[in-house]
């Protein structure tokens, strides 16, 4: 009888609690170094984990400009373009201050990068630095974005 009903929990009820993943955008931000291909890492401002530019889609926007104004204001990014369509996603549980949890889904939009300003929105909250996409794909925490970093 427990399995039965850890099945139907597991299968049919806690699905049906569970509110769909809410949805982010997030700039892949890249150049050509004289190694090869860099991205842009930046810190996020709660724990200092490193992440890509990212955040909810902003209205008026679709995902390319939303995730192209996200590098901006979190790592002063002016680019030359970004992909139309994502070129991947991840999946992270967001935690909220409340303590309450939400699934979310990240869509990742790469960006060639054109130039870097010193003075942006959050400078004084955040750091940011170039490096290799292996690298990068060793600091991140989500294996997803792990994937899809090591695949440049």
């Amino acid at each position: 009888m427990t399995t039965h009903l850890t099945r139907a929990w597991e299968e049919i009820i806690k699905p049906m609690l569970q509110r769909p993943a809410r949805v982010q955008v997030a700039a892949l931000c890249s150049r050509s170094g004289a190694d090869g291909k860099e991205v842009l890492m930046i810190t996020s401002r709660g724990t200092g984990r490193w992440i890509l530019p990212k955040g909810w889609p902003i209205e008026g926007k679709d995902g390319p400009e939303s995730a192209l104004q996200e590098a901006w204001e979190e790592a002063g990014v002016k680019a030359n373009g970004i992909s139309p369509q994502p070129v991947g996603e991840y999946h992270f549980t967001k935690r909220h201050d409340n303590g309450t949890e939400e699934p979310v889904t990240t869509l990742i939009f790469e960006a060639e990068v054109a130039q870097l300003e010193d003075d942006y929105p959050e400078s004084s909250e955040r750091t940011r630095q170039w490096m290799k996409p292996a690298e990068a794909a060793d600091l991140v925490d989500e294996p997803e974005l792990q994937e899809i970093l090591r695949r440049l």
